[in-house]
């Protein structure tokens, strides 16, 4: 009964219990809002943070009156204390999310409008595709123009055919054509496709109308693919206005020979393997013999009248050795010198009569005679001060060396009667091959000075020599010169778009372009940029895949055009081709077009004020771009000087366009340094620049400057960087986020510490007379502005750091041996423990700081009373994490990721969303904490910004090295302390008890056995899970793995640090020095694309090295003088002019021996660096040419 009466009370209470919790939730449900209750302590600390604030915005007030300092101090104190009891934090900015501006991601949409333009469709199509055309004046082309006509062409029918006559360009309106190449066998080949808009001409073909030797089509043809429309522009045109405007001849000429040589000669060359297929071996002296027939009749006639006084005028009483002498008239003397005097003159003649000079004074003092031993190098690849040789006796053999091979192969060979080098010489640009006499011979020379001079008179004598260039072309170039096109691509213009058809290969010749990608989702991402000599789309094109991505011009570039079918065509014709096609092909896809820094040629920089020392700055930037590779540093005061100064008007604006770009050819960085005003000159370096520096001081408020507000409100598609400056002895940076977020997106930022001279005040001449001293230094590599200078030139080595445990102690040894090697770090990055070390040392930048306070943390983390402590109940974590996070922030305080010496990065995995982050700004200690926390142990920190729960990066990437490679890196050292595979764990059955495996470990006699304790576990889970990417990072070639021996230490062993650092140092030590007996760490600093600057085109770095707009010369004529002798002065001159219509004068015989080579030292070239006006140093190499 009792019992019952139990049970019924206990039943009633639960029921009693139930009903008031269902009441109690459906009162909660009819609530419409709940009512919030604080709690007493949570008003104090609110009122108390309230008058926190104002205190401490008094506290400035205070410290500006007269009060004592140590009262000033107890106040601070009292504050410090107040702000700890009332949990009182600074509000930290964080950097706002920026989105790059359409300019860097969009193409412009206008393409080339026919529609809205006002100028006839057919003016426009002809205009874009000749490129010659456009640099006439407007008032030529529009009169050019209208000797167009329009042709109407059914389907299959042929605009021209073979044995035709090959004098018009052809351009398509409507329709398709399809350009033709008929083989040995009589099939044809279609190897180019033309569509409205494109053009079907060749330039050599225009050449040899304009010269005079016009020849019809032999195995080329096009037809019509379906009913087209076409424009014909018959070449004869050009005849008339050449007649008016002989600057305008000069002009086209110069720009076929160049496009001859940039486009289609070395395209061939560089990227096809092409060498000897180019030219033709054909002796070309049987073209002049009539006339070396009657030239050789006048020279005998001549000789023996004249003969005595040749002789007594040459002789020469004292001449340096190397030179021969030619005696007095002696007996027998005749049948010495006759055979060289006989060769001489006719030959002269020949050269008279090839370069169709009219006026012979024109020649007084221009040319002279030579001997060349068997083996002397007359002139080497890459010389830019080239001469006209002219063979009389003997012969020059032509080399050129072989792509990717120290090999030089023989292209052709100049006999008696032919000439070398004028294809440099009328270009200005640098010799393609070497000139090397096998065998003795005698040749006149004409150096391209000496050439323009003699042009200037007489614009006509640049036509016979592009003729001789033209017949040295074999029938194959003449082909693909009507199959290759020559592009040009205004800033902002796609040169293809995502998904379009892949028919062709770009190669870029100058400029730049950015590759776009567009997802799914409608959102762009920046791929990649594309610089000078990168080959694009080849592995769409010959895969036949239609585009991944859009590319646009980033400024105005110049490209080839490589239609599939001409690489077909010469794949079928050369075999060797597809070869060296396959490695451009490997190189294209592990070339570093995901770095947009990559490949830059121009760099614009841009003071944010006029405070910032902006000359002494580009100089220490030049200086240590110039351990790199040849630079050039350009202001307009430098450019008025070298280029006069109306160079910057527009009129002259394909002058200094050429100028520019020969200089981009022949230097690996030009610098161009603003104006502190938007001037012309600042709008050019804008235009010009691949990558804008934008340059501030660290210690200064980050506003905008005057300039900087105008560039940004304008379209610029340059990526720009933001520069801090920081004085030696200065602070380190802060504020960066502010700096970030009062600017619109840059695509990265960089901390530099400036060495003292760069901050002192020195006038023009002493701060000549300290760059002068400091361009004698080599830089130094572990200098901030030798890291900057591998940035900008796609040279940057990063160090990242890998997840371990304890293992990762072994980090800070390595990159102490890392320092003693020599090995500069650029970037550091890492996961887990490699971040935390990662973190010091891009805020120290040095090992030995790094390993003190890396100890210290060491042996808070070994404290088993904090540990204790932070017990919890193991819902989430067995700790709650407060511990370890006191721990991190008191290593890096409040401290930015953007505020770091370095760049950094972190990785964590984020398991709301279940992807890897990176994390390159924000609150340094929460990242750094949430890559080490390890599931199980510690709970996952919410990201402030998205509130994403974070977990240790190690359980996705645990060495991050393909990231670091994403940001630019060039080479990655990656250090691996992950655990490794054990085999010998004990076999403990099917269950596992926690009391026996304490006993084994406390019981001294008891078998010792080998299980692993959770955070092995943990740490093995984080390895396993990214062990196929950490396989893909060893076998990479960016990458250099290294792993030291440090398995016998466990995830948990921060009380062996020093044992552990020890292990890490002896281990680096030992690697590095084998390092540097072997060529790894030169690999690391050699800029691979600065090797040809360094060895084929010193001598392009002086200040003479300048582009020369022939046309410029020549429209400068002044009225010909004919050449009068004294009177009564018999010199060589005289009795020549007198025999034949030429004049040769101060004829000197130079002697070359086969082992030595004579060299001149320019006279305009005093020191490794030029002044100018406002004295900026301009930086130059030592300038010595080739007595050639």
């Amino acid at each position: 009964m009792v019992g019952m009466v139990i049970g019924a009370g206990i039943a009633i209470v639960l029921i009693a219990i139930l009903i008031f919790f269902i009441l109690r939730r459906i009162q909660l449900r009819t609530q419409e809002a709940p009512k919030y209750r604080f709690r007493k302590r949570d008003k104090v600390m609110f009122y108390g943070r309230k008058i926190m604030r104002k205190v401490s915005s008094t506290s400035s007030l205070v410290g500006t009156s007269s009060s004592s300092r140590p009262r000033l101090k107890k106040k601070q104190k009292m504050l410090n204390i107040a702000k700890k009891i009332l949990r009182f934090k600074k509000e930290v900015p964080t950097l706002q999310a920026k989105e790059p501006p359409p300019s860097v991601l969009e193409a412009d949409l206008t393409e080339f409008d026919v529609a809205n333009s006002h100028l006839p469709s057919e003016v426009l199509y002809m205009l874009k595709n000749v490129r010659v055309l456009g640099h006439f004046e407007k008032p030529l082309f529009l009169e050019l123009c209208k000797h167009m006509v329009f042709l109407q062409f059914q389907q299959g029918e042929y605009v021209f055919r073979p044995s035709q006559p090959d004098n018009s360009i052809y351009v398509v309106q409507d329709g398709k054509l399809e350009l033709c190449l008929t083989g040995t066998d009589g099939k044809e080949s279609v190897v180019k496709e033309v569509y409205p808009g494109d053009s079907v001409h060749s330039l050599l073909s225009i050449l040899d109308v304009i010269t005079g030797h016009q020849k019809p089509y032999r195995t080329v043809s096009a037809r019509a693919a379906e009913v087209s429309t076409v424009l014909r522009l018959p070449v004869e045109a050009f005849l008339s206005i050449f007649e008016k405007y002989p600057e305008s001849l000069v002009r086209v000429v110069q720009i076929i020979m160049v496009r001859l040589q940039r486009v289609t000669v070395l395209a061939l060359h560089n990227y096809l393997g092409l060498t000897n297929e180019l030219f033709s071996h054909v002796s070309l002296s049987h073209t002049h013999t009539h006339t070396c027939r009657h030239l050789w009749v006048c020279g005998f006639a001549f000789i023996r009248k004249s003969y005595s006084v040749y002789i007594l005028k040459v002789t020469v009483d004292e001449v340096p050795s190397g030179i021969y002498l030619y005696p007095e008239e002696e007996p027998g003397v005749d049948n010495i010198y006759t055979p060289i005097i006989k060769t001489f003159i006719p030959r002269s003649c020949t050269l008279l009569n090839s370069s169709l000079i009219q006026d012979p004074s024109l020649l007084n003092g221009r040319v002279t005679l030579h001997h060349a031993k068997a083996g002397a190098v007359l002139a080497r690849q890459g010389d830019q001060d080239v001469s006209l040789h002219f063979v009389l006796s003997g012969c020059l053999h032509v080399y050129q060396r072989m792509i990717n091979k120290q090999e030089d192969v023989c292209l052709f060979v100049t006999h008696q009667g032919e000439m070398v080098g004028q294809l440099a010489v009328l270009t200005g640009e640098p010799l393609i091959f070497t000139i090397k006499a096998v065998r003795d011979c005698t040749y006149l020379k004409i150096s391209k000075s000496d050439f323009y001079e003699i042009m200037r008179e007489q614009p006509s004598v640049v036509l016979s020599a592009a003729h001789t260039v033209a017949v040295r072309m074999s029938p194959f170039v003449r082909q693909m010169d009507f199959a290759i096109d020559w592009m040009a691509v205004e800033a902002g213009r796609a040169l293809y778009r995502q998904d379009d058809q892949s028919d062709c290969t770009y190669i870029v010749l100058n400029g730049r372009l950015r590759s776009v990608i567009r997802k799914t989702n409608g959102k762009k991402e920046l791929v990649g940029e594309y610089g000078r000599g990168d080959l694009i789309g080849v592995v769409e094109a010959l895969t036949r895949q239609p585009r991944a991505t859009t590319v646009h011009a980033v400024r105005d570039t110049e490209l080839v055009k490589l239609p599939e079918g001409t690489l077909n065509n010469i794949k079928r014709r050369y075999p060797q081709v597809s070869d060296f096609d396959c490695k451009n092909i490997c190189m294209t896809a592990s070339a570093d077009v995901t770095n947009p820094a990559s490949n830059l040629s121009t760099v614009a920089v841009l003071p944010v004020c006029d405070e910032v020392p902006i000359n002494a700055f580009n100089l220490e930037l030049s200086h240590a771009l110039n351990a790199i590779g040849p630079t050039l540093l350009l202001t307009s005061d430098i450019i008025r000087e070298r280029l006069g100064a109306s160079a910057l008007d527009s009129i002259h604006e394909y002058r200094l366009s050429g100028w520019l770009a020969q200089q981009e050819d022949i230097n690996r960085i030009v610098l161009y340094q603003t104006d502190n005003s938007m001037t012309p000159w600042t709008q050019r370096c804008i235009r010009q620049a691949d990558c804008i520096l934008i340059v501030g001081l660290g210690d200064q408020e980050p506003a905008l400057g005057e300039l900087e507000q105008m560039l940004e409100n304008t379209a610029v598609r340059a990526l720009k960087q933001l520069v801090l400056l920081h004085k030696e002895d200065g602070p380190g940076p802060s504020r960066t986020v502010e700096w970030l977020n009062m600017r619109s997106w840059c695509s990265g930022h960089l901390h530099l510490k400036c060495p003292r001279r760069v901050f002192s005040r020195r006038s023009p001449s002493k701060l000549r007379e300290v760059y002068e001293k400091v361009f004698q230094k080599t830089a130094d590599r572990h200098s901030d502005f030798s890291r900057l200078a591998r940035v900008l030139t796609g040279n940057s080595i990063a160090l990242v750091l890998g997840g371990g445990g304890a293992r990762g102690c072994s980090h800070v040894g390595v990159i102490k041996a890392m320092e003693e090697a020599g090995i500069p770090i650029d970037i550091v990055g890492g996961t887990s423990i490699g971040s935390f070390i990662g973190a010091l040392y891009a805020e120290e930048r040095s090992a030995v700081r790094t390993k003190q306070r890396a100890r210290e943390w060491a042996k808070a983390m070994n404290s088993v009373f904090k540990t204790v402590l932070d017990l919890t109940y193991p819902i989430t974590s067995m700790f709650s994490g407060s511990a370890f996070n006191t721990s991190i922030y008191k290593v890096f305080q409040d401290k930015q990721a953007e505020d770091l010496w370095l760049p950094y990065f972190n990785v964590t995995t984020d398991i709301t969303a279940s992807a890897m982050r990176v994390h390159q700004d924000g609150s340094l200690w929460r990242y750094v904490r949430a890559s080490m926390t390890l599931s199980g142990y510690l709970p996952p920190l919410c990201d402030p910004k998205d509130g994403n729960l974070l977990m240790d990066g190690g359980y996705i990437n645990n060495l991050p090295a393909d990231i670091a490679r994403n940001m630019g890196a060039r080479t990655v050292i990656a250090i691996d302390v992950g655990s490794q595979d054990e085999t010998d764990l004990c076999n403990y059955g099917d269950s596992l008890s926690g009391w026996w495996l304490l006993w084994k470990r406390i019981n001294p006699w008891a078998e010792k056995v080998k299980v692993p304790d959770m955070a092995e576990i943990q740490s093995r889970l984080a390895y396993v899970s990214c062990v196929r990417q950490l396989e893909l990072v060893k076998k990479s070639a960016y990458c250099e793995y290294i792993r030291p021996p440090i398995d016998r230490f466990k995830t948990m062993d921060f009380g062996k640090f020093d044992e552990i650092y020890d292990v890490g140092y002896q281990h680096g030590k030992l690697l590095f020095t084998g390092w540097a007996r072997g060529d790894i760490i030169e690999n690391m600093l050699k800029d691979h694309r600065s090797a040809d600057y360094k060895d084929s085109k010193k001598s392009c770095t002086c200040p003479g090295a300048d582009f020369t707009d022939l046309a410029e010369i020549v429209s400068r004529i002044e009225p010909v003088q004919s050449y009068v002798a004294a009177e009564g002065e018999r010199s060589l001159p005289y009795v020549l002019v007198k025999m034949f219509p030429l004049c040769i004068s101060d004829c000197t015989t130079k002697y070359y021996g086969q082992e030595e080579e004579e060299e001149a030292e320019d006279p305009e070239d005093h020191s490794p660096g030029e002044w100018v006006q406002n004295g900026v140093f301009q930086t130059v190499s030592t300038h010595k040419n080739s007595a050639v």
